[in-house]
């Protein structure tokens, strides 16, 4: 049974227990793909901080500062990080000499780079997403090596599939690549270690940015078909957050679908970007989630078909991190294309929204508070009567078959026991996911109120 399974930067970095609870667990090695990520905090390093923005070495190119003291810093804490897997089996040598010779290579282009973008005569911003290619591409070029180099140390065929292309000058397209370097490959006899990161003429980041990882795991697996395709996290995807509720008032959802997961996505809880698992739900390949740390664990299975059997709320979830903008206008109502006017505003400036209503004078819509970009409240206000912007959380009921009466009633009832106002809240017709506009001190209350009152029951 072939898989191709992604491992996360945690997981990675916790490469023992990689070793022991996934490679040489069950079934043995082999017949298996894995698309593995950085080193926790490597990209981090290169590019800058994911949560807190701290600046990287892609940070002096943007400021057209000297960037090799930076790079030749964090060569240094790559280096040192090596130096862990060492009991492991890696060899250090080589190991080491491969980082030499990979972020000498960087340094080459990347000076190339610099001096192309500052004679004035290109745009700066293909430039630099070039480089931001570049820099991300080493991290998971370094996991990939080590993994390589520890299984083979073990006795273990294991081949590198090194799709980073950074000895390979041909324009090929990130789907193109992926198809050559798996062509003819015996998967019964080698296990294959991906890099996360895969070159193409159209770039990996352009579109998804730090979420590139998945999409080459998604790539990988509709180019080879395989039975099943797994993630492994350092965490179940569960039926609310432990760390809110406690670890005995939830558990891991054990089977859910596609469009659950959208859902799921849609408010910061990814099982999988939308954009990665869009691929395999429509080639009908399976996703498993699996906790690294929980190995005989079966996780979540996400299907393209699955219902559940009985009505019931399968996740409850949300987000404290967003603003809701009420747009009021008295000549909003009856007027054909009035939405369509203020959609234009939000796709002038790059924002999606997470939640709409409406009434006869009135749009409130939900965006995360980093879209609050400026601009968009000042273009917004030169249209329209009134603009309010408020702080808010976001909080949802999640489930594949949740279309039974009194639902909507029980959970407004829940909030309001627990003293929550509801701001606003809203579902469509499928009922996949209702939501509720409540104030952001509230959020943690809401969550626990809520998974109090349905108590997701395990699948």
């Amino acid at each position: 049974m072939l898989t191709v399974e992604k491992i996360g930067g945690t997981s990675m970095t916790a490469f023992q227990d990689v070793l022991q609870n996934i490679i040489f667990h069950g079934a043995g090695p082999y017949n298996r793909i894995l698309v593995v990520s950085a080193y926790s905090n490597v990209t981090n390093w290169l590019l800058e901080n994911k949560k807190t923005g701290a600046p990287g070495v892609y940070h002096h190119i943007t400021q057209h500062q000297e960037f090799h003291q930076a790079l030749e810093d964090v060569l240094g804490k790559l280096k040192a990080l090596n130096q862990h897997y060492v009991p492991l089996g890696l060899d250090l040598a080589a190991a080491d000499a491969f980082l030499d010779h990979r972020i000498a290579l960087a340094r080459t282009y990347l000076d190339s780079l610099v001096s192309v973008l500052a004679s004035g005569y290109v745009n700066g911003a293909s430039i630099l997403q070039a480089a931001r290619e570049i820099l991300a591409s080493i991290g998971e070029a370094h996991s990939a090596f080590n993994s390589v180099n520890i299984l083979q140390n073990k006795g273990v065929h294991a081949t590198l599939v090194d799709l980073s292309g950074f000895d390979d000058p041909r324009a090929l397209t990130i789907d193109e690549r992926i198809r050559q370097a798996f062509a003819g490959i015996d998967f019964a006899s080698t296990i294959c270690i991906a890099t996360g990161y895969t070159k193409g003429t159209e770039g990996i980041m352009r579109e998804f940015d730090r979420g590139y990882s998945e999409v080459t795991f998604s790539k990988i697996a509709v180019a080879v078909q395989p039975q099943e395709a797994i993630i492994h996290k350092e965490y179940h995807l569960c039926s609310a957050d432990p760390n809110l509720v406690g670890l005995g008032n939830c558990h891991p959802v054990g089977f859910t679908n596609y469009d659950v997961a959208d859902q799921l996505a849609d408010v910061g809880m990814e099982a999988i970007h939308p954009k990665a698992s869009k691929p395999l739900e429509i080639n009908a390949i399976d996703l498993r989630i699996k906790n690294t740390f929980e190995p005989e664990h079966p996780g979540t299975l996400i299907t393209r078909d699955y219902v559940s059997p009985e009505q019931r709320v399968e996740v409850i979830t949300g987000t404290e991190k967003v603003s809701i903008i009420d747009i009021y206008d008295p000549l909003m109502v009856g007027a054909a294309g009035f939405d369509l006017h203020l959609m234009q505003a939000f796709s002038d400036l790059g924002v999606s929204y997470i939640f709409k209503a409406t009434s006869a004078n009135s749009i409130s819509l939900v965006i995360w508070q980093k879209d609050l970009k400026p601009g968009l409240v000042e273009a917004l206000e030169a249209k329209y009567e009134k603009v309010t912007v408020e702080d808010a959380a976001l909080v949802c009921l999640i489930g594949s078959n949740m279309d039974r009466v009194g639902l909507l009633g029980r959970a407004a009832g829940a909030l309001a026991e627990a003293n929550i106002s509801i701001k606003s809240a809203g579902f469509a017709l499928r009922k996949v996911n209702i939501q509720f506009v409540i104030s952001r001190e509230d959020y943690e209350a809401a969550i626990i109120a809520l998974n109090r009152c349905f108590e997701p029951a395990a699948a």
